[in-house]
């Protein structure tokens, strides 16, 4: 299949609904065909063909989801870079993928490097070639041609690439279709970059169905993010926790409605909110709050919902649609109820290996499974815990011990907003354990928390020391990085 074939259908049945909106611009459905299909006919012409990589190095705008639809036609595979980076980062990049043409914006100082790949600024020189261009100039690639390069995080400095194909990136719309509700009638507001995974995934879904994506890229004022998402209807939002915390800090409305009352879905992945963090949020923002887990190389795993019971509220939630969750012991086999194991899954929309590293894809990718790196466990009724990475396990005289289980006792302290636990080298006993700590005031009492710790956790678990720290590190999607994390601490003995 072809995901861009879907243009020409919403093209003709849906000419002058709203494709993507913008702060400055709305483009139909008839429209935004002929923008793509414009695009595509350019970068036909300037050699691009079936399998070549293309760099994707725009902003958050309608120009970049067009030119992923350009590239879908023609059954290029789309190289996302973030135009935040620094020209020494993209040049890495581009130095490992080997792409054909990377199309930066016209102010762009990497737009000016030279390399074995080919430079196009999207200038008004771009624009005016891509107007003289046939929109219906170019034929859809058939077959199952690769779609994306979706990039992971990698150990060597390099983002690892993960290729997906139409009928995977398909298979991952199937689960937003079903458990997340897209459709038509879907106007999703993307308030995250479009070059994170899910921003990309989703703004295409919504234009794939027919949809509506609403493009209102950081940075804002959450109060500017929530106006806008008001005035254009939307009905769906994604938000790393970390924004999420800032939307539950906006006052309530002072005739006691939702803040976004339209939204009939509100999603995260990333770290889990606390109890009382999800419960304010369904209260003030929007009662449809669900955690989504999965990754990038391996599409959506599993879903906590609304109405899930409060007793699995630490939980990632269940199988997602069309997905199967394992629990692999040391020797590959599954692990029971309860026991602590590697998270593997499987669903069509998973990647198969990574482009350019046999080494990675075979440490993830086997016998049909995929294994994120993740920890964790299954309760009896099909819920999904996560006990952590597996490089993050903290091995004390030989006795495996679990940061997750320790930030959760942490976090469930009343003066505790946020915690991260790592390993701290000791000669004693091989690691010891840290743990940094966000204070919801900075006066709280460390000692109190230390003692909260003895009640709840068994001696050997029970932090070396409690740091306060202003905020932890995280990355774009929410993730905490504990490496920034370690690096901050001295040997002990």
């Amino acid at each position: 299949m072809n995901l861009a074939e879907a243009l020409d259908g919403n093209a003709q049945r849906r000419p002058h609904a709203p494709a993507v909106i913008t702060a400055t611009d709305t483009i139909n459905h008839a429209d935004f065909r002929n923008m793509a299909c414009r695009r595509a006919a350019r970068l036909a012409e300037l050699g691009v063909e079936r399998g070549d990589i293309v760099g994707v190095n725009l902003k958050d705008n309608s120009e970049h989801l067009a030119a992923l639809f350009a590239l879908a036609r023609l059954g290029a595979a789309s190289l996302p870079m973030d135009w935040r980076w620094t020209v020494e980062e993209k040049s890495r990049l581009a130095e490992f993928f080997s792409p054909k043409i990377v199309l930066s914006e016209p102010d762009d100082p990497f737009a000016r490097i030279e390399g074995d790949w080919q430079s196009v600024k999207t200038d008004r020189a771009w624009l005016d070639a891509v107007r003289k261009c046939n929109p219906d100039a170019t034929e859809l690639a058939d077959g199952d041609p690769p779609l994306l390069l979706a990039l992971s995080s990698g150990t060597t400095g390099i983002p690892k690439g993960p290729l997906i194909t139409h009928d995977q990136f398909f298979a991952r719309f199937m689960i937003y279709f079903a458990t997340l509700g897209f459709n038509e009638r879907t106007r999703y507001l993307c308030a995250t970059p479009l070059y994170f995974g899910g921003s990309r995934g989703y703004s295409m879904c919504s234009v794939y169905a027919g949809g509506t994506a609403l493009l209102y890229p950081p940075p804002y004022e959450m109060p500017e993010l929530v106006s806008f998402g008001t005035e254009h209807g939307a009905t769906k939002m994604f938000l790393v926790p970390t924004l999420l915390r800032r939307l539950m800090d906006m006052p309530a409305r002072d005739d006691g409605q939702l803040l976004m009352p339209e939204l009939d879905l509100l999603f995260s992945t990333g770290s889990i909110l606390h109890p009382e963090e999800r419960d304010a949020l369904m209260k003030n923002v929007s009662p449809w709050y669900l955690n989504f887990y999965g990754s990038t190389d391996g599409g959506g795993a599993t879903a906590l919902f609304w109405d899930d019971p409060p007793e699995v509220a630490g939980s990632v939630g269940r199988p997602v649609f069309g997905a199967e969750i394992d629990i692999a012991g040391e020797d590959d086999t599954s692990e029971p109820f309860g026991k602590i194991g590697r998270i593997r899954y499987k669903h069509p929309g998973t990647a198969t290996g990574y482009h350019n590293d046999r080494d990675a894809s075979r440490e993830a990718f086997r016998d049909g499974w995929y294994y994120p790196g993740d920890l964790g466990w299954r309760d009896e009724a099909g819920y999904l815990y996560l006990a952590g990475r597996a490089k993050d396990i903290i091995i004390r005289g030989g006795v495996n011990i679990y940061p997750a289980e320790i930030e959760h006792v942490l976090c469930q302290h009343k003066a505790v907003r946020d915690a991260a636990v790592v390993a701290w080298p000791s000669r004693e006993f091989g690691e010891e354990i840290a743990a940094f700590v966000v204070l919801r005031d900075a006066a709280a009492d460390l000692d109190n928390i230390n003692g909260w710790c003895r009640q709840n956790l068994a001696r050997y678990k029970v932090p070396r020391a409690i740091l306060p720290i202003d905020d932890l590190p995280k990355s774009g999607v929410g993730k905490v990085l504990k490496n920034a994390l370690s690096e901050r601490l001295e040997p002990i003995g």
